[in-house]
């Protein structure tokens, strides 16, 4: 089918809930993508940072199609030795103790709000359920993250909203403070805003949360869905700012292309969640393991971390020489480029036409490359950029 007749079935028989760019991807390879028409595009969004070894990666194909030739799901009441296995690199690698295994970050993130509630609960009683959010936050699209998310544009339509979050003015420490109560059990926030712009938290603010937590035995999460997975050139971008969280959520680059989320928690909240408080039927597929096991292995090599550190200055060094930016902000390979004309929309619609697929956030123009891309695609995707940038 070509595109015209694509587009018309998908105005037919699926909800309109996606201001879709127009292309429809059939295939791909790496960091290349290859639209229903035949054109191919360089690819600097990953999925929005799902696809951390590119598309279509061999290795990464066949431990899922292994896995499937094995077995494509059990329920959670029967123990999956692929999942186990999982759980344990994935807590070696980051040093926490116990993981939940989801579907999605917003399902994470729903895990790490009911995991501080019930410590507090079990703790201190009933009434200590408060959760401090920062404005400018994303935290999902449920009710409940939307709740947590601290963006007013979202906090429309689907009332009533869940009750139990407040929200603090980012790299403001005495605003954070200013909220902590006797209510008050946790505090959430991104390292870098993603959607609410690539925004970067100062180190010294994340140092001064934590300390804040510690003081008054408040969980600190921190919400990795977008940093996590190497995105920032370290495996979870809390280790660049020297903080521990209690509760660390991730998702996207985990499954390296299909559905997998977690929620991962320290020693002191490992026996909280028991059962029958939490659960899913699809958390933790075997075959969403077997994948995430060849990311997570890859991924986590101090040589390929490191050239994602070189690859994501090599790109900001690059983008800082164009005419038309203002300013590149961001981490590793997680990048948000403020344009001098104020026209990110335009340019994104510029870039498809001449083969490049990058993304907006906020009033930003927004890349999220996969990990392993080549120095050369950079190359090519920085040209089709830099030009409609500056056309």
């Amino acid at each position: 089918m070509k595109f015209d007749e694509i587009k018309s079935d998908e105005k037919k028989y699926i909800m309109n809930t996606y201001g879709r760019f127009n292309a429809a991807l059939e295939s791909g390879s790496g960091a290349h993508a290859v639209d229903a028409d035949g054109k191919e595009y360089i690819d600097f969004t990953s999925g929005i940072g799902v696809n951390a070894l590119g598309y279509c990666d061999k290795d990464w194909i066949n431990a899922v199609t292994n896995q499937l030739n094995k077995l494509q799901h059990i329920s959670n009441l029967y123990t999956s030795p692929v999942q186990v296995e999982c759980a344990k690199l994935i807590c070696s690698k980051t040093g926490f103790d116990k993981v939940f295994f989801s579907n999605s970050g917003a399902e994470a993130n729903e895990c790490a709000i009911k995991l501080s509630r019930k410590y507090s609960f079990d703790k201190y009683g009933e009434g200590r359920n408060e959760i401090i959010s920062l404005k400018n936050s994303f935290h999902g699209r449920t009710v409940t993250t939307l709740a947590a998310t601290g963006q007013d544009v979202f906090h429309n339509f689907f009332f009533p909203f869940t009750d139990g979050f407040v929200f603090a003015q980012a790299n403001d420490i005495e605003s954070v403070k200013a909220l902590i109560s006797d209510k008050t059990c946790a505090v959430m926030m991104e390292l870098i805003q993603g959607e609410g712009g690539v925004m970067p938290l100062d180190k010294d603010f994340v140092l001064d949360v934590q300390k804040l937590c510690r003081e008054n035995d408040l969980c600190l999460i921190i919400d990795e869905v977008q940093t996590g997975v190497g995105r920032t050139g370290s495996l979870y971008c809390f280790e660049n700012y020297g903080v521990k969280p209690d509760i660390l959520t991730s998702a996207k680059g985990l499954g390296g292309g299909l559905p997998f989320g977690a929620c991962m928690c320290n020693e002191k909240l490992s026996g909280v969640l028991t059962p029958g408080t939490h659960a899913t039927t699809y958390g933790g597929n075997p075959v969403v393991c077997a994948g995430s096991i060849e990311v997570l292995k890859r991924v986590s090599e101090p040589e390929f971390l490191k050239q994602v550190s070189e690859k994501g200055s090599y790109i900001r060094k690059k983008l800082a020489d164009v005419d038309g930016v203002l300013q590149v902000r961001g981490m590793g390979m997680m990048i948000g480029v403020v344009l001098k004309k104020d026209n990110a929309k335009q340019v994104v619609e510029k870039c498809l036409e001449n083969g490049l697929l990058v993304l907006t956030a906020k009033n930003l123009v927004r890349l999220l490359p996969p990990l392993n891309i080549s120095y050369e695609d950079i190359d090519r995707g920085l040209d089709i950029l830099a030009e409609a940038i500056n056309s």
